[in-house]
Formats: C-alpha cells, structure tokens, sequence
C-alpha cells in the first residue's frame, strides 16, 4: 500500500461499531460553523481562497480494493484480471493497468485457472458460481459494506420477504445487489417508481439501498416506500456507507461558504456525482473533473473562494494536482476545513493479509 494512502486511513479498525462512529459531521457542527451566504460573498481581496472540504479523496472500502490488486500483483505477478472497473476512478484504473491489472467486463474473458479480482461493487451470485465452475482463483475486494446489504438481502429473502432496493439501474453495485436472489427484488430509482411499484404482499416487504446514494434522494424515496407500504421493513443500520454521508455532510458544511465548488472524480463515480449535486442544491456552481487538466478557468470568473472536494474513488494526488492548478489560476492561500477525522480500515482477504506487507 503506498504511502499516501496510509496516511489516508489509520489502521484502528473495529468492524462491528464502524456506523455508528464515523456516520456523519454532526448537525451542530455545521449550525455552528455554516455562515449565511450573504455574508461570505464580501469582498476580500483580489486573491482566490482555496477551500478544502474534510473528509474528502478515498474511503477505507476503496483503499481495500486497490490493495487487494497490487499485493495480487505483487505475490502472483502480472496478470490479474479484475472484473470490472476496481473502482470508478480512471486515475486508479490506469495506473494499476500499467502495473499489470487486466481489466474485463465478463469472466468469459479470463483464462481458465487464471486470478481475477471482483470490483468493490460486488457480483452477483451467478458470477461467484461461474468463476467456481470455470476454477478461477478468486480474490473478493467487494466493499464490507456492500457485503453487508448482499447479507441484509439473504436473510430478508430466506425470512419469505420481496426486497425493494433503491438504487440506480445498470450501476455495478446494484447489478451485484440484485443478484443476490433469483426473484423477489424491484428496484426503485424515484419516487414516482414508487408510485408504480406492485407487489406480491406489501405485509411482506422491506427495503435496501445502494450504498452510494444521496442521503436526500434516498430519505424522500423511503418516505415514499413508508407512505405507500406502512409495514415495510427497513435495514437495522442504514445501507448508505459512513464515507458517502461524511462527504455529502462535509460538502454541506462547505458549500454556503464558497462561490463555486470543484469535485474530483470519473464521470462514471455515484458517489462523486452525488456530491457535485449536494453542492448544486445549496445554489453554488458545481463541477466534476476527473484531472486538473480538465478545470476550466471560466468557471473561477469573480469567484474568490473556491471549495474543493473528491469523491470516495479518488486520490489525494489528483487534489494536490488541482490546487496547484487553481494556484497557477490566482489563488494564493489553502483553507482546510473541519470534519470528521476518519479512522476506519478493512482486512484483506486470507491469502493476500500478509502478503507484500
């Protein structure tokens, strides 16, 4: 694992209490801390302000992932295979593909006998069974907390229950989620699905969510399920991770003191999309760039702060790259803000946990 990831994560991990600990920046911190608009837009100086959101860049499922692959890389040799994209970062992707990752999108494309990596987003169970029936050697970097849903639904189907995931259709995770059962899942994107939704028995009904949601949309879509099938069983520990909700609250906390917010991360990333729109629903200008290369100086125009994020994919390394570029664009001073101090870390796979250490 490189260095800078490591000083991303302090390894402190304790699995069992994790959400509770680490779920959100707390509403009081940002009554105490957000200013009203009005009074951040005086004038300061003709110099940009640079305003970091905390936390921000990758999560401990994400730093999980990416270290599967290179200590696979670094014990067995190139090539792994990896299904899918590890996580939807094109920075990471290729940077792991120079180092000899192979990246398919079926597991018809993987020799027989060969490594593949699953992707942080999970599979589906007809997946796992046909890297068995074809021997594949398996390393499974999906995200504990993606495994933790796929365990929500095997109880919830095994207890007779038809399953109502909220998510977003063709999105990996919720094409592994689905997969957990043969039948009895729906999957709802809004509330007007849920207006459309029929099912078996709504006595015998529950719900689980993508976890890489906007706490927004997904608190206004479960209302609706609430509303619609009163008796609706709801997951004893909320599906969307604590690193989607400690970026979303920290981009809240952020947002009504700058003028425009930047977010770093692929095209391709929910979770960095979602923040984009957080930002978008407090009034501010928002944009996702995958580079610094990809800033366009017209979105700076009379701006003097400029908040800067990432998504849970993303590395600090494209953030360190992007405030150089904003400082090359005037900015002359970097303001990080306060937020929750992360510490949570998942174990690698038995094969791999103490392996290239």
């Amino acid at each position: 694992m490189c260095a800078a990831r490591k000083q991303t994560l302090a390894r402190t991990f304790a699995f069992g209490p994790i959400l509770d600990r680490h779920v959100r920046v707390s509403t009081k911190l940002i009554a105490e801390k957000v200013k009203d608009r009005s009074a951040m837009s005086e004038p300061l100086s003709n110099a940009m302000e640079v305003v970091l959101a905390q936390p921000r860049g990758f999560c401990a499922g994400v730093d999980r992932a990416i270290e599967i692959v290179e200590r696979a890389l670094a014990v067995h040799g190139a090539p792994i295979y990896v299904r899918h994209e590890i996580v939807h970062n094109k920075y990471v992707v290729d940077d792991l593909r120079t180092k000899g990752a192979v990246f398919v999108d079926e597991l018809e494309q993987v020799p027989t006998g060969a490594i593949v990596v699953f992707s942080a987003h999970g599979v589906a169970k007809v997946v796992q069974r046909d890297a068995q029936q074809r021997g594949l050697r398996v390393f499974d970097a999906t995200c504990p907390l993606v495994t933790k849903v796929h365990v929500e639904v095997a109880k919830l189907r095994a207890a007779g229950r038809e399953i109502v995931m909220i998510g977003h259709l063709g999105h990996p995770e919720v094409e592994g989620t689905m997969g957990q059962s043969e039948g009895g899942m729906h999957l709802v994107e809004s509330v007007d699905d849920v207006e459309r939704l029929q099912v078996r028995s709504p006595e015998l009904l529950a719900y689980v969510t993508q976890t890489t949601l906007s706490l927004d949309d997904a608190a206004a879509i479960i209302a609706a399920l609430k509303r619609r099938f009163p008796s609706i069983a709801e997951p004893k520990k909320a599906d969307i991770c604590y690193a989607t909700q400690n970026r979303q609250d920290a981009v809240k906390f952020m947002a009504p003191q700058v003028d425009v917010v930047i977010v770093v991360g692929s095209e391709n990333s929910s979770n960095s999309n979602r923040l984009r729109e957080v930002a978008q629903r407090f009034g501010v200008p928002a944009y996702l760039v995958d580079n610094a290369d990809q800033l366009d100086p017209a979105w700076l125009e009379n701006r003097r702060r400029v908040g800067v994020t990432a998504g849970a994919s993303a590395p600090e390394v494209l953030v360190t790259a992007l405030i150089e570029r904003l400082k090359q664009l005037g900015a002359r001073s970097v303001r990080p803000l306060d937020g929750v101090q992360e510490k949570v870390v998942f174990p690698l796979p038995k094969g791999l946990n103490k392996a290239a250490a």
